[in-house]
């Protein structure tokens, strides 16, 4: 089994920063690619941004330039450096590994973290 611990998360004014880390473990040889999601309340999950094993990334056009993702692949952990926040980044924001491989050959399957609240206010 496989758990991913979320955090990071609070309240921060308009224009802040912060960083969410997202730690995997449990039985992992290797994870496909991780991705940050995030939730606003009444609005669809939306993929924000993505790292693959071999380090290729891509971003929401909303936070591109703003975001940055990264991973520590010694501790399986992403992480989400988010700087230049806006009201709208009020989310709930969850991490996704996707591709998760217990050992060659033997795939386990994707996982989601429980979630981290952002909230952008002033």
């Amino acid at each position: 089994q496989v758990q991913l611990v979320e955090s990071g998360g609070g309240l921060v004014q308009p224009g802040g920063s912060l960083r969410l880390s997202c730690a995997a473990s449990g039985s992992i040889f290797s994870i496909d690619a991780m991705r940050w999601y995030r939730q606003a309340p009444g609005k669809q999950r939306e993929l924000v941004a993505a790292i693959t094993r071999g380090g290729n990334t891509n971003y929401a056009d909303s936070v591109k330039g703003r975001f940055t993702i990264s991973k520590d692949n010694a501790k399986n952990t992403v992480y989400l450096q988010m700087t230049s926040l806006k009201p709208e980044d009020t989310a709930v924001y969850y991490c996704n590994a996707d591709g998760v491989w217990e050992r060659v050959g033997v795939r386990s399957g994707d996982y989601w973290g429980q979630g981290t609240q952002v909230t952008v206010s002033s």
